[in-house]
């Protein structure tokens, strides 16, 4: 297993956050509030938490050949929802073994 972290910069934060919770929730079960979230998807965990200004999600990933695959799920959905302020990508670490 691996983990690798995504932030974005933004006022938006924690909108953006429930936004993308919510999605989700359409397919799976999703817990979340107005500053966390978390979801058992179909490549490991993801968490998500929004603070004033900086929306931080943590993907733990089951298969490392999964890795891009869960970057882009994030990066394609917060694209839309925070396409006004032209976001392209969370800003990700490097993949550490967890």
């Amino acid at each position: 297993m691996i983990t690798t972290t995504g932030h974005y910069t933004s006022p938006r934060a924690s909108g953006y956050l429930q936004q993308l919770c919510k999605h989700f929730a359409h397919k799976i079960a999703v817990e979340f509030d107005e500053v966390s979230g978390k979801a058992e998807m179909g490549f490991g965990r993801f968490e998500a938490k929004a603070g004033p200004d900086r929306l931080t999600v943590q993907l733990w990933i089951t298969d490392p050949a999964l890795l891009d695959q869960a970057r882009h799920v994030i990066d394609k959905h917060l694209a839309i929802f925070a396409h006004r302020e032209g976001f392209e990508t969370l800003d990700w670490t490097a993949p550490v073994a967890a």
